[in-house]
């Protein structure tokens, strides 16, 4: 479909910018309507409640080109997985799976479905779904083991193979996942899911391809060049020079050590480099994390201290350059276990790269948010049920306003389990779901409250828990005070914050969730804010 005389990017001038809007609003309708089909197509509640999912469009080298606004962490490390898929020579027709950590994935629970679009027998682009499976198989319900030591006890380990070979479903994949998982059902209605979604993306890249022709195509360069070069316009406007953070993480699951994350952040012009020299070695638990892992928690920090609206495609991330120590927790050689990186080093490695860019852009940068997802696990060993949930905390508060109350922080975006879809689904009672007052740090703006939510289980069940800022409270920032820690408990008794436990039926579970630090001197808050806080529970009433 290109022209002889020209290239692509000398076509791509020839766009106008009222066609450039509108042809990039269509494609990330499009990746919101894959978003949409595989939330309502999903069976698990933990896509159709949650919508523990993310979409997006890819063109046919490999460079995202539209997203749905859904989970970051699984945004900023799709590239890594369809550049997996270029190597395996797709064909149209084709689907590969893949959810293999050390080749495109994440952790093993986030399966991802790579589909070509190809809707005249030419693969011009791809369409991705990626979505947390409930249970992959492995040593515990749910496929979280916090003591895991390996990858091998995480649950099964799917390199890119074909799901579909060229429009024939490959039964054989589909008959080893279904024997090395505990919900072999849930899991295929789910992959039914993810299939459809991308399905419905290559009916709808074929419609705009009747519609607009080549022109399409041109798009999809002009708009990266779009983003990148609004990308490159805001940090340019930015300050020169490297600013520095240090964080930790509350032991590994294996031991209580603290794993030290650091990280030195580096502006310079249009650019910005970012490297994590220094991080602790990888460890024996599961706090490994992909590199991809540290680049999607990157890439959503430049977006955030940019320029959020700025169109998030391939062009927002070719300024940023991401690298991690060889053999570190943050780029660790196989066969760790890396299932705790996904969801809670990930969190760290946002907070410590806003935190050396709080010198840069004060303004822009908020006081320490709850920095853990609070991952609970619930389910039995004989694969009847398996519920996850990362649960919500505070958010730090901002340079000129509160942080907010009980809302998922960070790398995650997920929705919460309805208290209905939960006791209708699971064998669980919903005893108490409330904010905990007073847990947001003090300040001339507060922090947003944590969580409590406990729960009876009604079963025999395995319990995991997969969770951080239990020690070390979420920062206040220039004078703000810190958030509350957070505790997890059973039957009224404190446990680990990464704990894998038996229990009998009847027994309780409670997570209470870290709240927001503060920003700014509490002295400075004035008398209306303070008697606002107090008739709404973010203060004791002595």
């Amino acid at each position: 479909m290109n022209d002889e005389t020209t290239t692509p990017s000398d076509r791509q001038e020839t766009i106008d910018p009222v066609t450039l809007e509108i042809l990039r609003n269509q494609l990330e309708s499009v990746a919101t309507e894959m978003g949409h089909v595989l939330i309502r197509g999903a069976y698990s509640p933990n896509i159709k409640e949650r919508q523990d999912c993310s979409t997006a469009l890819f063109d046919a080298s490999g460079r995202m080109i539209a997203q749905a606004e859904h989970i970051p962490v699984h945004l900023g490390a799709m590239p890594d997985a369809v550049d997996i898929v270029l190597q395996k020579d797709p064909k149209p027709g084709d689907v590969f799976i893949v959810n293999d950590p050390f080749a495109g994935g994440t952790h093993l629970p986030d399966i991802t479905l790579v589909s070509t679009i190809a809707p005249n027998d030419e693969v011009i682009g791809y369409a991705v779904s990626r979505a947390h499976h409930a249970d992959v198989g492995g040593s515990s319900p749910g496929s979280m083991p916090p003591g895991a030591q390996e990858i091998y006890e995480e649950g099964l380990r799917l390199p890119a193979v074909r799901l579909v070979d060229g429009g024939d479903p490959n039964e054989a994949v589909h008959d080893l996942i279904r024997a090395n998982v505990r919900t072999p059902d849930e899991r295929e209605a789910d992959l039914r899911a993810q299939r459809a979604a991308n399905e419905r993306a290559e009916e709808r890249i074929g419609e705009l391809l009747e519609e607009h022709g080549s022109t399409l195509l041109d798009a999809f360069d002009a708009v990266i060049k779009y983003s990148r070069e609004r990308v490159e316009a805001e940090l340019d406007a930015l300050p020169d020079g490297t600013y520095r953070a240090q964080d930790i993480l509350e032991g590994d699951g294996v031991t209580d050590d603290d794993i030290p994350i650091e990280v030195a952040v580096t502006i310079d012009g249009a650019s910005i480099v970012v490297d994590f020299a220094g991080t602790a070695d990888q460890v024996a638990g599961n706090l490994n994390a992909p590199l991809s892992v540290a680049k999607s928690a990157v890439y959503f920090v430049v977006r955030a201290i940019t320029d959020p609206e700025i169109p998030p495609n391939h062009g927002c991330y070719e300024p940023v350059s991401v690298s991690a120590p060889e053999g570190s927790v943050l780029n660790p050689d196989a066969p760790a276990a890396v299932v705790g990186g996904n969801v809670e080093t990930s969190q760290r490695v946002m907070d410590v790269t806003l935190a050396a860019l709080a010198t840069a852009v004060p303004e822009r940068v908020p006081a320490g948010g709850q920095g853990t997802m609070n991952n609970l696990i619930i389910g039995d060993r004989t694969g009847d049920f398996t519920y996850y949930e990362t649960i919500g905390g505070g958010f730090g508060a901002r340079p000129e306003k509160d942080g907010m109350d009980g809302v998922q922080v960070g790398m995650t975006n997920t929705l919460n389990t309805p208290v209905e879809a939960m006791e209708a689904e699971y064998p669980l009672r919903v005893e108490r779901y409330a904010l905990r007052p007073s847990s947001g740090g003090d300040g001339r703006y507060r922090g947003g409250l944590g969580l409590e939510r406990t729960v009876t289980v009604e079963t025999d069940a395995t319990v995991s828990l997969l969770t951080e800022r239990r020690r070390t409270a979420p920062a206040g920032i220039d004078g703000g005070e810190d958030g509350a820690l957070g505790e997890n408990l059973v039957d009224g008794k404190p446990v680990p914050a990464k704990a894998s436990i038996d229990i009998e039926a009847g027994s309780t579970v409670s997570v209470r969730t870290p709240g927001g630090g503060g920003h700014g001197e509490p002295a400075e808050r004035d008398l209306e804010a303070r008697e606002c806080d107090r008739r709404n529970g973010k203060v004791d009433e002595g």
